[in-house]
Parts: structure tokens; C-alpha cells; sequence
């Protein structure tokens, strides 16, 4: 007789997804996960989807600042996944870093001399053969708006969603903004540095609190990758989501941040901030 198996429950899933992450990214993991801890406190909300984990999902957060990666990998590793990132063939290729990287499990993206529309046709075919939640930012930079609302974003991971017919996923953050200042977009020399470390210092000794909540799956099944002004529509509800997370990790700063970041530029408005209640 052959024993027919059932799907797997949900804590096994959630190990398996992590015992078929290669060991190097694994080893990153744990100390990212100590840095994350040896800097401040996480408190993590909400929950990711236990079907999609081990499968293609875009999993989209906000981006407040240059430590919020590290802050949202060790909140997806209390979830039971490691997530990768989509990489550019030249980081890939680099000494040292490259080989971590090619390693780690992350996905490919040979752009070389192909136009714009190749490369992204070439991302969502790439996406569709992942096993993996890929940690995507919509807006592509960290933000500039005054109060550090999303910006308006592109509509490159909603395109990429409908292309492939993925599913998004919201994260929502606030804290990680104190770790480490913006900075400046060009190091020449100590100066540009020095900000960076005593910035991370001062976090250690006062210790802020990561806030990351998980949303729900976004629902963007009524929409499809043909149909003009869907990418927006399901960019709009991507932003929205995460907005709409946003709000209660920050109850006592609806306008601006508590935390002033000197360096940190304030050229851009949120269209997504919430109205005055």
C-alpha cells in the first residue's frame, strides 16, 4: 500500500522553507537577526500567510531608511522565511559580496544591453520560477516626504505582480529610521561616514523600538497585466495597504517623526499620508 500525503501543516511547512534556504544566507540571517537585536527591541504584528510561504510572493514594505532591511529580515525570520532579493547581474559578479550574494539563493537579472522592456520581462519570468518571498520596496528609495509617509512609488512591482501572476504581500514598519541616519547619497571620504557611525552609536545606547506589521495578501485578482490603467489600480492598493498599516505603528506621530534625521532630505510629498481626523 502507499500512503497518500496530505498537505503539510503549517509549522513544518514554515521549517521546511527555512532548511532549504542555503546555508550562507542562513549564516547572514543569524547575524543580521543579532545586530537587529544588539541595536534595539522588535516588536512584530500580523501575520505572513502560512500557504504562501515557500512560494513565489512579492512582499512589499515600506522604506524609512538604510537599516530597514536588516529590521525586516529578522521580522520575516519570525515568520518561518528568509526572503531574497532580485539582484542585478554586476552586484552578483562583484568580488567578495558577489559570491555571498550568488550563494545566498537570490535571483538573477541579466539585464546586459537589452532595453528596458526586456529587463523586465526578463524579471518576471525570473520571479515565476522562485520558491522564495522576494522583499520588494515600491517606492525605490528610501522616502523624503517630511513626516516619512510612502512616496508615490513606481509601478514596477504591481506590473511585476500581474505579469506573473504573483501574489503581494504588505509589510509595514516604523523605527528602523533611528538606527542609522539617511547619510548622503556619495561617500568621499570620513566626513561622509562619521554621521552613519554616531548615528548607529547613539541607537545602541537608546535602544528604539522596531515596529513590523505583516497585512494581508492584497487583493488584486480582479485586475490583469493587458488591461490599460490596472498596473496603477494595483499599485494604488499596494500603497494603500501599506499605509493603512503604517498608521497604527505610529499613533503619537501623524505628522512628523519624532526622530530628526538631519541629513536626511525632505524633497518629496506623500500623496498616501492619511487626512486630519
Amino acid at each position: 500500500m502507499v500512503a497518500l500525503r496530505g498537505d503539510v501543516d503549517e509549522p513544518t511547512r514554515r521549517r521546511r522553507a527555512i532548511s532549504d534556504t542555503p546555508v550562507v544566507w542562513r549564516a547572514l540571517n543569524v547575524v543580521d537577526r543579532l545586530l537587529v537585536r544588539g541595536v534595539g527591541r522588535l516588536e512584530v504584528t500580523g501575520e505572513f500567510p502560512a500557504h504562501l510561504v515557500g512560494k513565489p510572493v512579492l512582499v512589499a514594505a515600506n522604506h524609512i531608511g538604510m537599516f530597514d532591511p536588516m529590521v525586516l529580515m529578522a521580522a520575516a525570520k519570525t515568520q518561518g522565511f528568509l526572503p531574497r532579493f532580485m539582484l542585478t547581474a554586476g552586484l552578483l559578479d562583484a568580488p567578495v559580496v558577489g559570491w555571498l550574494l550568488r550563494r545566498s539563493g537570490h535571483l538573477r537579472v541579466d539585464r546586459g544591453k537589452a532595453t528596458v522592456l526586456d529587463a523586465f520581462t526578463v524579471a518576471v519570468d525570473t520571479l515565476k520560477t522562485a520558491k522564495v518571498p522576494l522583499l520588494v520596496y515600491p517606492e525605490g528609495r528610501v522616502t523624503l516626504d517630511p513626516g516619512m509617509w510612502p512616496e508615490k512609488g513606481k509601478t514596477g512591482v504591481a506590473r511585476m505582480a500581474l505579469g506573473g501572476r504573483v501574489p503581494v504581500v504588505t509589510i509595514s514598519q516604523w523605527g528602523a529610521h533611528e538606527a542609522v541616519y539617511w547619510g548622503t547619497e556619495s561617500v568621499g571620504g570620513w566626513q561622509d561616514v562619521k554621521p552613519l557611525v554616531t548615528s548607529f552609536l547613539r541607537a545602541v545606547r537608546r535602544r528604539p523600538v522596531f515596529k513590523v506589521h505583516f497585512g494581508g495578501e492584497v487583493d488584486l485578482s480582479d485586475l490583469s497585466a493587458t488591461k490599460p490603467g490596472d498596473a496603477m489600480r494595483a499599485h494604488k492598493r499596494i500603497m494603500q495597504a501599506i499605509t493603512d498599516g503604517l498608521v497604527p505603528l505610529r499613533p503619537d506621530e501623524p505628522d512628523l517623526p519624532a526622530f530628526h534625521d538631519p541629513t536626511r532630505p525632505t524633497t518629496a510629498t506623500s500623496p498616501w499620508k492619511p487626512a486630519p481626523r
